[in-house]
């Protein structure tokens, strides 16, 4: 599976903007899809994730209430929804797939990963 994430940018704090990663290869729609973000000179993190059908999402703490996934399994495609950004939102954001469960929230457990796109939160 490749992975291609697209949508990150520059915007002020309480912002909003909307991360797209487009899978293509084996069977895109076979895997869940998550997003990851990592702060310059810290560790790749979970930010959110979907199950295979769309159905089940799950959110860290840290971006619940502000960040939406949605996966539309016609395009092969996920899409992170963030609204009211705060400084600390500030990362590269990843997208990656698994064909684990959906649920899970450590890096190690993504199979494949996208390039990442690098969102920068101003005051």
């Amino acid at each position: 599976v490749q992975l291609q994430a697209s949508g990150g940018g520059l915007v002020q704090a309480g912002g909003s903007l909307r991360l797209s990663c487009a899978a293509s290869g084996h069977t895109p729609s076979g895997f869940a899809l998550g997003w990851f973000r990592q702060a310059q000179g810290g560790e790749r993190k979970f930010v959110s994730s979907v199950s295979r059908d769309g159905r089940f999402t799950y959110y860290a703490d840290s971006v619940k209430d502000r960040f939406t996934i949605s996966k539309d399994n016609v395009k092969n495609t996920v899409y992170l929804q963030m609204n009211n950004l705060k400084l600390e939102d500030t990362a590269v954001y990843y997208c990656a797939a698994t064909n684990g469960l959906s649920s899970m929230r450590e890096p190690d457990m993504y199979d494949f990963w996208g390039q990442g796109t690098l969102v920068t939160v101003s005051s």
